[in-house]
């Protein structure tokens, strides 16, 4: 007899099986119990019949309490009715732990109430299916960099320097001198590209800001490439291509979970088509303001303006160029106009913003040191990442993607923080 993972269950119609699991869910009647079960690797029905099974078994299934563990012995069956497909008759069943007062019962609970019970929480049929997203995103992200020759480089958590915004730093004391936490590694992915070419970093990210919206996590995890030889347009067509290769991959590998999340398949589908549309910044303000909008050249967009210019569009689009004023030190200015910078922010669509935020960076020596001197930076912290532009500068392009963000848009969730395993300390601070 076979121990197997439900997952399996399809390789092993109308066999006898060893299941370990959990008790999801239950009902009975006075001749039938009907248990959901789940293994970690997906969910299904067992269903226990009292005249084909001792007494003592049926009574165990009919008293079993909620997430008590099991091993469970039976047939494999297939089940039409069920979105999964299979079901396991089951002949006996022993407990292996009881679980007591489970907190998370069938009912329906709050957000705060599920996020302060995560760790029970994750155990849901609708976080594993996110979690399965979740891990696909991760999985395809590694393929898709390997298949395109990048290399992945893994940047200092703990920096001297900030990539962006320093009062966005959290600090804390390294010995006798001041580190942040990481809020990007996109200054070490550049030293990476003049090295290896095409480099990448997946890790985590820190922005010290007190935001309760849904889109935002103070600690999240981001994937950073950046390469060498590579203008705005050719670093475009890398986030598109890498977007939609996610897109695709998780309705390759993830079939069963967006039936979970209960996701518009063919919705995403839309989302795999290639080129995306291009807008902008100053045509991004016309189209505002002409529909009812208030917005002054040189603000960034939020919220509803970015879910406004994502309507107008079925897939994903990019905003290019923004104000010189409102980005980073590291961006290179449009060729032709002092007042914006060759950037773009990728908008994913159905209201879920900003998903991939990029620029091609600045390669002039004396320009990128005039910036750091105007954002008010200590040149002498900043001196290695001049030294990229001495020896043999060229142009270079980079971005940043948001896991949780993309996870959050292609499971169709409506919070960010369901994106998460685990509801990490800097988060359940400002939730």
């Amino acid at each position: 007899m076979n121990k197997i993972q439900i997952i399996d269950a399809h390789k092993h119609v109308g066999e006898k099986v060893k299941i370990g699991a959990w008790i999801a869910n239950k009902r009975s009647s006075g001749k039938i119990a009907f248990l959901n079960l789940r293994d970690g690797s997906a969910f299904f029905q067992g269903v226990v019949v009292k005249s084909e099974v001792e007494e003592e078994v049926f009574q165990t299934a009919k008293n079993v309490t909620q997430e008590s563990s099991v091993w469970v012995v039976g047939t494999v069956q297939e089940d039409s009715r069920s979105k999964f497909g299979y079901e396991i008759h089951i002949e006996t069943i022993e407990i292996i732990g009881d679980a007591v007062d489970y907190p998370i019962t069938p009912k329906e609970h709050g957000t705060e109430f599920l996020m302060d019970n995560r760790h029970l929480w994750l155990r849901s049929s609708k976080q594993h299916a996110i979690m399965q997203v979740r891990n696909e995103i991760i999985r395809a992200t590694y393929e898709f960099f390997n298949q395109e020759g990048f290399v992945k480089v893994d940047p200092p958590i703990l920096t001297g320097s900030a990539a962006e915004n320093t009062t966005e730093l959290f600090h804390t004391e390294y010995f006798d001198r001041d580190a942040f936490l990481s809020q990007s590694g996109q200054l070490y992915m550049e030293a990476g590209a003049m090295a290896l070419g095409k480099v990448f970093s997946f890790g985590p990210t820190f922005r010290a800001e007190k935001s309760k919206t849904r889109r935002h996590l103070i600690e999240f995890w981001m994937i950073e490439p950046e390469m060498a030889f590579m203008d705005q347009d050719d670093s475009l067509e890398v986030q598109e291509k890498y977007v939609a290769y996610l897109v695709q991959s998780v309705l390759d590998h993830c079939d069963h979970s967006l039936d979970v999340l209960e996701r518009d398949k063919e919705l995403l589908k839309q989302y795999t088509q290639l080129p995306y549309p291009r807008i902008s910044y100053d045509e991004a303000v016309e189209l505002l303001n002409k529909n009812d909008f208030s917005v002054t050249w040189g603000e960034d967009f939020g919220s509803p303006e970015e879910t406004f210019i994502a309507e107008q569009y079925d897939k994903p689009v990019f905003i290019l160029n923004y104000p010189k004023a409102i980005k980073p030190f590291y961006m290179k200015p449009h060729p032709t106009r002092e007042d914006i910078v060759l950037c773009a922010d990728m908008i994913a669509p159905e209201g879920y913003g900003e998903i991939i935020g990029g620029s091609q960076r600045e390669d002039d020596y004396d320009a990128l040191r005039e910036q750091v001197e105007a954002f008010g930076l200590d040149t002498k912290e900043y001196e290695w990442y001049l030294d990229l532009r001495n020896y043999g500068s060229v142009p270079h392009s980079g971005f940043g993607l948001g896991l949780e963000r993309v996870v959050t848009w292609l499971s169709g969730t409506e919070h960010i923080r369901e994106a998460i395993p685990f509801p990490r300390l800097l988060n359940r601070i400002y939730p």
